[in-house]
């Protein structure tokens, strides 16, 4: 399931592009969930509260009284404290390329929006969304626990004890190996294994250094241990790379 929202204050568009998206949705053969807002504040609001996106097409001009897209994006950045969610920003214009920089908007689309251009956009979010799908398995006492690995944004060892810190500010325990499970499950689902005590979840990373990185929530910035930092440096431009490159190839199909 995707769960979409499309927000625009021009009716008519905004019926237009949940026809559309309903009709590539279903050619894909991905169950979606659409949502449509006519009013930039009124996303906002409920993604305060009971809402959450997976993709959202936000338009940039709003009436004068509203806020605008980029204000909506930034806040949803900022304050929600959301990088999962792609953005995507749809306008008349076309020179808004600086304003969007710092919010990350994963494409910018020129109205009137055609079929195809929609449709390239929808499988570029379907083909990097896949880079992250997944869930971490676990034993707890004689329960089998299922994370998914989108909702963790650490892994911290402490003793003999594994303590997986989620988005929601909750914490799970168990027992095992972070090195071991580094190399057996965290590495290729784009996890960074900074320290022996943390492997940090790269979505959630809002700033890196040589020594230090840190991440969403105004977590205290953490160490990278001094003979990670080469490793650190070139398994995060390998993440980079990777994304880059599915982007790409998403955008061809």
């Amino acid at each position: 399931m995707v769960c979409v929202a499309v927000c625009d204050d021009e009716k008519e568009i905004g019926a237009d592009l949940e026809r559309t998206l309903i009709d590539i949705f279903d050619g894909q053969g991905v169950e979606a969930e659409i949502d449509v807002y006519f009013s930039g504040e009124r996303l906002y609001r409920n993604m305060e509260t009971v809402a959450r996106y997976d993709l959202i097409f936000l338009d940039i001009e709003f009436a004068k009284h509203e806020i605008n897209g980029v204000e909506v994006g930034r806040l949803i950045r900022e304050v929600h404290d959301n990088n999962l969610v792609a953005i995507v920003y749809i306008s008349w214009e076309k020179k808004y390329a600086m304003d969007l920089f710092a919010i990350r908007p994963m494409d910018f689309l020129v109205k009137p929006l055609g079929h195809g251009t929609v449709e390239r956009t929808v499988k570029t979010y379907l083909k990097l969304s896949k880079l992250w799908e997944g869930a971490f398995v676990y034993k707890s006492g004689h329960k089998t626990v299922k994370v998914q690995f989108r909702d963790i944004v650490f892994f911290e060892n402490s003793g003999k004890k594994i303590i997986i810190h989620l988005t929601d500010g909750s914490k799970n325990e168990f027992y095992g190996s972070l090195k071991t499970i580094y190399e057996e499950n965290l590495k290729k689902f784009d996890f960074l294994y900074i320290h022996a005590s943390f492997a940090v979840n790269f979505n959630y990373i809002t700033e890196i250094k040589y020594a230090q990185l840190t991440l969403r929530n105004g977590i205290t910035p953490m160490t990278i241990s001094q003979n990670k930092r080469e490793e650190v440096r070139a398994c995060y431009r390998e993440i980079l790379k990777k994304r880059d490159t599915a982007a790409k190839m998403a955008v061809r199909l």
